[in-house]
Protein backbone atom coordinates (compact mmCIF):
# COMPACT_ATOMS: atom_id res chain seq x y z
CA UNK A 1 0.00 0.00 0.00
CA UNK A 2 1.40 3.36 -1.06
CA UNK A 3 -0.09 6.58 0.96
CA UNK A 4 0.68 10.15 -1.05
CA UNK A 5 -0.07 13.49 1.49
CA UNK A 6 -1.47 15.53 -1.32
CA UNK A 7 -2.19 18.59 1.28
CA UNK A 8 -1.77 18.99 5.09
CA UNK A 9 -2.32 21.84 5.55
CA UNK A 10 -5.71 23.87 6.90
CA UNK A 11 -8.45 26.41 5.83
CA UNK A 12 -5.98 29.04 6.47
CA UNK A 13 -3.23 29.12 3.68
CA UNK A 14 0.08 28.44 3.56
CA UNK A 15 2.92 28.35 1.06
CA UNK A 16 3.94 25.07 1.52
CA UNK A 17 0.69 23.05 2.49
CA UNK A 18 -2.65 22.87 0.47
CA UNK A 19 -5.69 21.89 2.08
CA UNK A 20 -6.57 18.25 2.95
CA UNK A 21 -6.04 15.12 0.81
CA UNK A 22 -4.55 11.93 1.05
CA UNK A 23 -3.99 9.40 -1.96
CA UNK A 24 -4.28 5.64 -1.17
CA UNK A 25 -3.03 3.44 -3.78
CA UNK A 26 -2.47 -0.85 -3.90
CA UNK A 27 -2.45 -3.41 -6.74
CA UNK A 28 -3.97 -0.59 -9.49
CA UNK A 29 -6.86 0.82 -6.63
CA UNK A 30 -7.04 4.22 -6.39
CA UNK A 31 -8.41 6.15 -3.45
CA UNK A 32 -8.47 9.95 -2.82
CA UNK A 33 -9.55 10.42 0.23
CA UNK A 34 -10.71 14.47 0.93
CA UNK A 35 -10.47 16.70 -1.52
CA UNK A 36 -9.33 19.96 -0.35
CA UNK A 37 -8.30 23.48 -2.06
CA UNK A 38 -5.11 22.54 -4.17
CA UNK A 39 -5.50 18.52 -4.07
CA UNK A 40 -6.17 18.87 -8.20
CA UNK A 41 -2.97 20.65 -8.66
CA UNK A 42 -0.93 18.40 -6.50
CA UNK A 43 -2.85 15.25 -7.91
CA UNK A 44 -0.73 16.37 -10.97
CA UNK A 45 2.33 16.66 -9.31
CA UNK A 46 2.01 13.23 -7.81
CA UNK A 47 2.45 11.48 -11.60
CA UNK A 48 -1.29 10.33 -10.50
CA UNK A 49 -3.44 13.02 -12.33
CA UNK A 50 -7.28 13.27 -11.92
CA UNK A 51 -7.97 10.76 -14.88
CA UNK A 52 -7.08 7.89 -12.30
CA UNK A 53 -8.97 9.31 -9.86
CA UNK A 54 -12.22 7.65 -9.98
CA UNK A 55 -13.50 7.77 -6.38
CA UNK A 56 -13.57 10.34 -3.51
CA UNK A 57 -13.90 9.32 0.03
CA UNK A 58 -14.92 12.20 2.57
CA UNK A 59 -14.20 12.28 5.72
CA UNK A 60 -16.91 15.72 6.09
CA UNK A 61 -17.80 18.79 4.30
CA UNK A 62 -15.98 21.63 5.69
CA UNK A 63 -15.24 23.77 2.53
CA UNK A 64 -10.96 22.66 2.87
CA UNK A 65 -12.27 19.23 2.25
CA UNK A 66 -13.78 19.63 -0.50
CA UNK A 67 -12.92 22.73 -2.40
CA UNK A 68 -11.76 21.02 -5.63
CA UNK A 69 -13.88 17.93 -5.62
CA UNK A 70 -16.41 19.73 -8.42
CA UNK A 71 -12.76 20.97 -10.15
CA UNK A 72 -11.93 17.53 -10.13
CA UNK A 73 -15.63 17.04 -11.95
CA UNK A 74 -14.99 19.28 -14.29
CA UNK A 75 -11.20 18.07 -15.14
CA UNK A 76 -12.74 14.58 -15.68
CA UNK A 77 -15.40 15.36 -17.57
CA UNK A 78 -12.90 17.37 -19.43
CA UNK A 79 -10.47 15.06 -19.92
CA UNK A 80 -13.27 12.54 -21.05
CA UNK A 81 -13.93 10.18 -18.37
CA UNK A 82 -17.70 9.58 -17.72
CA UNK A 83 -17.33 8.11 -14.01
CA UNK A 84 -16.85 9.36 -10.41
CA UNK A 85 -18.20 7.90 -7.47
CA UNK A 86 -18.43 10.07 -4.57
CA UNK A 87 -18.87 8.54 -0.73
CA UNK A 88 -18.44 10.16 2.71
CA UNK A 89 -20.67 11.11 5.88
CA UNK A 90 -24.62 11.60 5.88
CA UNK A 91 -25.60 14.67 4.07
CA UNK A 92 -23.11 13.84 0.92
CA UNK A 93 -25.42 13.66 -1.52
CA UNK A 94 -27.47 17.14 -0.45
CA UNK A 95 -23.77 18.57 -1.01
CA UNK A 96 -22.85 17.45 -4.44
CA UNK A 97 -26.86 17.98 -5.43
CA UNK A 98 -26.11 21.99 -4.14
CA UNK A 99 -22.71 22.12 -5.61
CA UNK A 100 -24.24 21.15 -9.01
CA UNK A 101 -27.42 23.29 -8.28
CA UNK A 102 -24.82 26.21 -8.23
CA UNK A 103 -22.66 25.11 -11.25
CA UNK A 104 -25.58 23.69 -13.21
CA UNK A 105 -23.96 23.27 -16.81
CA UNK A 106 -21.97 20.31 -14.67
CA UNK A 107 -25.39 18.12 -13.99
CA UNK A 108 -25.43 15.24 -16.29
CA UNK A 109 -21.61 15.22 -17.23
CA UNK A 110 -20.42 12.54 -15.69
CA UNK A 111 -21.87 9.41 -14.23
CA UNK A 112 -22.15 10.20 -11.12
CA UNK A 113 -22.44 7.23 -7.72
CA UNK A 114 -23.27 8.90 -4.38
CA UNK A 115 -22.80 6.86 -1.42
CA UNK A 116 -23.17 7.83 2.51
CA UNK A 117 -22.03 5.74 4.66
CA UNK A 118 -21.99 5.48 9.25
CA UNK A 119 -19.34 4.28 11.64
CA UNK A 120 -18.70 0.67 10.78
CA UNK A 121 -17.18 -1.36 8.18
CA UNK A 122 -17.89 -0.91 4.28
CA UNK A 123 -15.97 -1.59 1.05
CA UNK A 124 -14.85 1.31 -1.25
CA UNK A 125 -12.59 1.03 -4.31
CA UNK A 126 -11.80 -2.06 -3.41
CA UNK A 127 -10.58 -1.30 -0.21
CA UNK A 128 -11.93 -2.46 2.83
CA UNK A 129 -12.29 -0.13 5.30
CA UNK A 130 -13.60 0.44 9.22
CA UNK A 131 -15.26 4.06 10.20
CA UNK A 132 -14.86 5.51 13.27
CA UNK A 133 -17.11 8.85 14.54
CA UNK A 134 -14.76 11.51 15.39
CA UNK A 135 -15.61 14.66 17.80
CA UNK A 136 -15.36 17.58 15.63
CA UNK A 137 -17.91 20.58 14.51
CA UNK A 138 -19.83 18.50 12.10
CA UNK A 139 -20.20 14.84 11.16
CA UNK A 140 -16.79 13.60 10.09
CA UNK A 141 -15.50 10.02 10.03
CA UNK A 142 -11.83 8.72 10.36
CA UNK A 143 -10.85 5.45 8.70
CA UNK A 144 -8.88 2.17 8.68
CA UNK A 145 -7.34 0.60 6.16
CA UNK A 146 -6.96 -3.18 8.21
CA UNK A 147 -3.60 -3.26 10.34
CA UNK A 148 -1.81 -0.73 7.28
CA UNK A 149 -3.48 3.07 7.68
CA UNK A 150 -5.75 4.84 9.22
CA UNK A 151 -6.73 8.55 9.09
CA UNK A 152 -8.28 10.44 12.09
CA UNK A 153 -9.61 12.89 9.73
CA UNK A 154 -10.33 16.02 11.82
CA UNK A 155 -11.22 15.79 15.65
CA UNK A 156 -10.42 16.58 18.99
CA UNK A 157 -7.90 14.17 20.39
CA UNK A 158 -9.62 11.50 22.23
CA UNK A 159 -8.98 7.62 23.97
CA UNK A 160 -11.91 5.99 21.63
CA UNK A 161 -10.25 7.58 18.61
CA UNK A 162 -6.88 6.14 19.56
CA UNK A 163 -8.21 2.94 20.48
CA UNK A 164 -9.55 3.08 17.16
CA UNK A 165 -6.22 3.85 15.50
CA UNK A 166 -4.33 1.33 18.08
CA UNK A 167 -2.45 -1.33 16.00
CA UNK A 168 -2.37 0.51 12.70
CA UNK A 169 1.06 0.60 11.04
CA UNK A 170 0.56 4.33 10.43
CA UNK A 171 -1.65 6.76 11.43
CA UNK A 172 -2.36 10.14 10.31
CA UNK A 173 -3.36 12.32 12.79
CA UNK A 174 -4.70 16.21 12.84
CA UNK A 175 -2.80 18.30 15.31
CA UNK A 176 -3.70 21.59 13.92
CA UNK A 177 -2.46 23.73 16.85
CA UNK A 178 0.58 24.36 19.27
CA UNK A 179 -0.27 24.10 22.65
CA UNK A 180 -0.70 27.40 23.67
CA UNK A 181 -3.84 27.90 21.35
CA UNK A 182 -6.92 27.98 22.91
CA UNK A 183 -9.35 25.62 20.74
CA UNK A 184 -11.94 23.20 20.33
CA UNK A 185 -12.35 20.36 17.54
CA UNK A 186 -8.94 19.79 16.78
CA UNK A 187 -6.04 18.49 18.99
CA UNK A 188 -3.32 19.97 20.22
CA UNK A 189 0.37 18.09 20.74
CA UNK A 190 -0.38 17.77 24.50
CA UNK A 191 -4.03 16.13 24.22
CA UNK A 192 -2.98 14.44 21.44
CA UNK A 193 0.13 12.96 23.44
CA UNK A 194 -2.56 11.80 26.72
CA UNK A 195 -4.83 10.09 24.09
CA UNK A 196 -2.06 7.99 22.39
CA UNK A 197 -0.17 6.87 25.93
CA UNK A 198 -0.86 3.62 25.76
CA UNK A 199 -1.35 2.61 21.79
CA UNK A 200 0.83 0.44 19.58
CA UNK A 201 1.13 2.42 16.55
CA UNK A 202 4.31 1.71 14.15
CA UNK A 203 4.76 5.92 12.92
CA UNK A 204 2.29 8.87 13.42
CA UNK A 205 2.38 11.56 11.05
CA UNK A 206 1.16 14.64 12.17
CA UNK A 207 -1.50 16.72 9.39
CA UNK A 208 -4.10 19.19 9.17
CA UNK A 209 -1.72 21.98 10.23
CA UNK A 210 -2.55 25.70 10.30
CA UNK A 211 0.09 28.36 9.72
CA UNK A 212 -0.03 28.68 14.01
CA UNK A 213 2.55 25.63 13.80
CA UNK A 214 5.35 27.24 11.49
CA UNK A 215 8.47 27.07 13.17
CA UNK A 216 7.01 25.02 16.44
CA UNK A 217 7.99 21.76 15.28
CA UNK A 218 10.37 20.33 17.70
CA UNK A 219 8.42 21.73 20.49
CA UNK A 220 5.70 20.17 19.46
CA UNK A 221 6.94 16.99 19.38
CA UNK A 222 8.65 17.30 22.91
CA UNK A 223 5.14 18.08 23.90
CA UNK A 224 3.84 14.55 22.60
CA UNK A 225 6.66 12.89 23.84
CA UNK A 226 6.04 13.83 27.63
CA UNK A 227 3.51 11.11 27.55
CA UNK A 228 3.97 9.32 23.78
CA UNK A 229 7.15 7.51 23.08
CA UNK A 230 6.50 6.48 19.45
CA UNK A 231 8.14 7.97 16.41
CA UNK A 232 6.23 10.96 15.51
CA UNK A 233 7.08 12.99 12.43
CA UNK A 234 5.60 15.59 10.62
CA UNK A 235 3.72 15.13 7.23
CA UNK A 236 4.37 17.32 4.16
CA UNK A 237 2.36 17.50 0.73
CA UNK A 238 4.02 15.00 -1.90
CA UNK A 239 5.47 12.71 1.00
CA UNK A 240 4.77 9.16 -0.13
CA UNK A 241 4.79 6.05 2.80
CA UNK A 242 4.91 2.33 0.95
CA UNK A 243 3.58 0.28 4.21
CA UNK A 244 3.87 -3.47 3.30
Amino acid sequence: MRVTFLGTGSAMPSGDRFQTGILVQEDGRTLLVDCGSGVLHRLQQSGVGHENVSTVLLTHHHLDHVADLLSLFKARWLAGEEHLEVVGPQGTKSLIDDLLSVHDYMQGRLDLQIREVVAGEFSVAGFDISAYETRHSVPCLAYRFDDRFTFSGDSEAFDGLANFADGSAILAHDCSFPDDVDVANHPTPGTLGKALEGTDIGRIYLTHLYPHTDGRHEEMLESIATHYDGDVRFAEDLTTVTIE
